[in-house]
């Protein structure tokens, strides 16, 4: 049997990138997903279509997190279509796209993260597990500086990974454990382009400070094992040059 045989899971944001990885990842566990947009549904759709020509399970569903409705279409869609909710693996985040309010980044990375579990909470049963993913720029933004224009996401981040911690003894009342799963900059992604088109070089400097940066492939592999791997809920998980971080 595959690990995730009969464990359904919600990957938040995943119809592109990192999110996109994790989900087929998970369905090659044997997880049925629920892969989540806000936007994009014909990316979504593709997603969708690459796990089950794989010969998994996928069902897409648009919500916007920051909505108590996006919430709960996904846990509908989760419970309805695969007859309930083992895994939720929190990816979305944000706050450099041009042309959202002035709170989007903490609604977004902390209020929504926190309501998203909370609702899962109730519908999850004992053994389930929550990975939220995050990066070092926020895991350790209270100690070493990050740049300008990451920033506010970073601090925004920061606040959500605390504020998910805060839940530990709801998630242990409920025997649902808490992973955090924190990444260096990751090559590929939207945030590193963004990054890199507001601090022209700051990729390749972290690259040289680093030694190597993860690929969207490499750092989704490591995100797809802490859905079971044994460690205690509370862990965080650090992928790829944290070193630096801690000196």
């Amino acid at each position: 049997m595959a690990a995730l045989d009969g464990t359904t899971a919600i990957v938040t944001g995943s119809s592109r990138g990192i999110g996109a990885d994790v989900a087929k990842l998970l369905a090659d566990q044997g997880a049925a997903v629920v892969v989540n947009y806000r936007q994009k549904a014909p990316r979504a759709a593709k997603v969708v279509a690459g796990i089950e020509a794989a010969g998994g399970k996928a069902v897409a569903v648009g919500a916007d997190l920051t909505t108590a409705e996006g919430s709960a279409a996904l846990i509908t869609a989760a419970v309805d279509s695969f007859g309930g909710l083992g895994l939720l693996v929190l990816n979305a985040s944000g706050g450099m796209e041009s042309g959202v309010e002035e709170d989007y980044a903490l609604k977004l990375n902390r209020d929504a993260q926190v309501n998203m579990l909370k609702a899962a909470m109730e519908v999850m049963p004992t053994g389930s597990r929550v990975v939220f993913i995050t990066s070092h720029q926020a895991h350790f933004i209270n100690t070493v500086p990050t740049m300008e224009a990451y920033e506010a996401v970073a601090r925004s981040k920061r606040a959500g990974e605390d504020a998910l911690r805060e839940l530990l003894p709801e998630l242990e009342a409920k025997g649902i454990t808490l992973v955090v799963v924190s990444g260096d900059m990751i090559e590929g992604t939207v945030t590193a382009t963004l990054l890199d088109r507001a601090t022209p070089g700051a990729i390749e400097a972290r690259r040289e400070q680093a030694g190597r940066l993860y690929s969207v492939a490499e750092f989704a592999a490591e995100i797809a094992k802490m859905a079971t791997a044994d460690v205690p809920s509370g862990h965080t998980e650090y992928v790829g040059g944290y070193e630096y971080f801690t000196k």
